[in-house]
C-alpha cells in the first residue's frame, strides 16, 4: 500500500512538472522584426496567441491598421490589435505543435511549431508540408 501511495505522489508530480513545462510559452514575446507583442496563453491543454502590442498600429492615412491582407473579405476589416494569431497548439515532448500562425503581412496561414530556446526566447516555425523546410523566426520575450 506504502508504494502505491508513493507512486501516485510520484505521478501527481510528474504530471505537475509538465503542466508546468507546458505553460513555459505562456507571456508576452516580442516578435522578430520588433514591430509587434503578441501575448500567448492557454485555454484548456491548448494554446494561442493574439497580438496585443503594434510598434505602428496606424496606417498611412492614420486609421488603426486592418488585417486588410486576409483573403476572406469578412475577415479583410478587422483590427490587427487583438487578432488571432496563433491557433490551438498543443504541448508535446518539449515542443508546441499541431497549431498554425497566420501572417497579417501576407494573409497566409501556415502548419507551426514552436520551441523554447531558453526562458528568454522561442523559435516560431511556420511552414507548408515538412517543418525542416519551413521559415524559423525568433521571438523574444517582452518586457
Amino acid at each position: 500500500m506504502k508504494k502505491l501511495i508513493t507512486l501516485g505522489i510520484v505521478l501527481l508530480f510528474a504530471l505537475y512538472a509538465s503542466a508546468q513545462e507546458a505553460n513555459a510559452i505562456v507571456g508576452k514575446w516580442l516578435t522578430q522584426d520588433g514591430d509587434s507583442h503578441v501575448e500567448i496563453y492557454a485555454k484548456g491543454d491548448k494554446y494561442f496567441g493574439k497580438i496585443v502590442w503594434l510598434k505602428n498600429p496606424k496606417n498611412d492615412s492614420g486609421q488603426n491598421k486592418i488585417d486588410d491582407k486576409n483573403p476572406d473579405p469578412k475577415l479583410a476589416s478587422r483590427p490587427i490589435m487583438g487578432l488571432p494569431l496563433l491557433n490551438n497548439f498543443v504541448f508535446d515532448d518539449g515542443e508546441w505543435e499541431d497549431g498554425t500562425i497566420y501572417d497579417p503581412k501576407s494573409g497566409k496561414t501556415y502548419s507551426c511549431v514552436i520551441v523554447i530556446k531558453d526562458p528568454n526566447t522561442i523559435e516560431v516555425t511556420g511552414y507548408v508540408g515538412f517543418s525542416f523546410i519551413g521559415k524559423t523566426v525568433v521571438w523574444t520575450k517582452a518586457k
